[in-house]
Parts: C-alpha cells; structure tokens; sequence
C-alpha cells in the first residue's frame, strides 16, 4: 500500500496551489517516512526531487504543474491513491561526470538526462574524444556535444538532432551541437558500459563548461562521464503511459 505520500512542490504558485489542496487532502509525511513521493512541478522539479531522494527507497510520482512534463503525469486532485496503486514502476539509471579544471580541482555530479559540454565564449570548442582509453575523435569543432541517457535522449539530445532511444536500450547517445568539423557529424550510439572522455582543447582561448542536469562547473579542461548503474532511479507512471510508450509516441508527432 501507499497510502503514507510526501508531496515535494516547486515554488511555482500552481504547484504551491496544488501543495495545498493535495496534502489537506490526502495528508503529508516527511519524505524520509514516506511509502512514495509526489513532484508537484515540470519536469525540472521533477529531476530535482529524483537527486534530491536517490537515497530513499520510495518512488517517485510527479504530477505536472508546469510547462514540460514528459516525466510527470497528468495533474487531477481526485482518486490519487488509487492512481499511486495502479502506477506502472520504471528505474533508470543517471551518468556520473568527473569535471576536471586546470587547477587541478575536480567536480563529480549525477545526471538523470544528459551531460553536456557548452562553449563559453564566442569561439567554438575543441573537443578531443576517447572512448575506453581510446582516442575516437582527435578534434570536434562544435559548440558543444553532450552523453544523453534512454530517459533523457527526448530533452536536450533531441534538440540537437540526436536519436531517440528505448528504455532499456542498454545504449548512450554521444551527440554534437552545431558540429562544424567534422561538418554534419551525427554523433554516436555508446553502450552503456562506455566511459568517455572529453579533453577541451585551447582552453584557455576557447573555454568549456560542463553541465549534469543543471549542476555546471566552468573552465574545465576535461570531463570524464560513464553510467552509474549503482544508483537506481524508481519513477511512477498511470498505466499506458510509462516512458517506452512516451518515447514511441514522440517519434510519431
């Protein structure tokens, strides 16, 4: 049963709105005694609360009150402790990025979606890529390129024209933002045992940041990303609209 839920709301007033009817309603627990967890928000609160509760066994349901919800569900105050019982469970598993800058400091994050490496100034980045120790690409000119996760390949990788993958593919994408040498490159499907590297070229002179779900490190000098299959993400959908069909459905608009 799931009857004990701990409702985590963005700070949006629709979703401190729904905060409020949800939990008079249906009660509120700390999210550490809690049976599930229920984002109110987009699908920003939402990979906030998924890192914010990875230690805590209990799922996560979210409800959209915001403008992007591909991992949330449809939004409605009645009958939601039948919905929890009834939700299908999907576990997915985030990217871990070593950021390394040239001083020597390092920065380790998660990232549920993707990890990407952006240009900071007005010149293009020069990215180096080795794949397992080998070297794949000796120099990408791009504005960027990013290693997207099944989950995350509908967000930021889509955008940049990369593939959409199947929950469960045991496949990364490596993709390239405004590649422009070499020009048009379509990027690279990975196994999800690949450990890649990204070594920024000329940084001083054409600097890179690095970003795992909105945790960003600057200047860095080069990135290490593989899948962190230790940390389990479980998240809750209504029945028939779980991420395998989300998936199927956006390559069909």
């Amino acid at each position: 049963m799931r009857e004990k839920i701990a409702f985590l709301a963005s700070s949006s007033d629709i979703a401190q709105e729904a905060l409020t009817a949800l939990s008079t309603k249906y009660g509120q627990v700390p999210v550490d005694e809690a049976d599930v967890i229920v984002a109110l928000g987009g699908d920003g609160h939402m990979l906030h609360t998924l890192h914010r509760t990875q230690h805590l066994p209990a799922p996560v349901y979210g409800m959209n009150c915001g403008t992007i919800g591909f991992l949330m569900n449809e939004y409605s105050e009645a009958g939601l402790v039948e919905r929890l019982e009834e939700a299908e469970i999907e576990e997915i598993h985030p990217l871990r990025m070593v950021a390394r800058r040239a001083d020597g400091s390092s920065e380790t994050h998660l990232a549920i979606n993707e990890v990407s490496l952006l240009r900071q100034g007005p010149q293009a980045a020069k990215l180096k890529i080795h794949i397992d120790g080998r070297v794949r690409m000796e120099e990408l000119v791009c504005d960027g390129a990013l290693v997207a996760t099944p989950a995350g390949s509908t967000a930021y990788n889509y955008s940049a024209h990369g593939p959409i993958l199947p929950i469960g593919s045991d496949v990364l994408a490596l993709t390239a933002m405004a590649a422009f040498r070499p020009r048009r490159w379509r990027g690279a499907l990975l196994p999800t045992t690949a450990v890649v590297r990204f070594d920024v070229r000329e940084a001083s002179k054409r600097p890179v940041m690095a970003d795992a779900d909105g945790f960003s490190v600057r200047d860095v000098i080069s990135v290490e990303v593989q899948s962190a299959p230790e940390i389990t993400h479980s998240i809750l959908f209504d029945p028939g609209h779980g991420l395998q069909e989300r998936l199927l459905r956006e390559q069909f608009v």
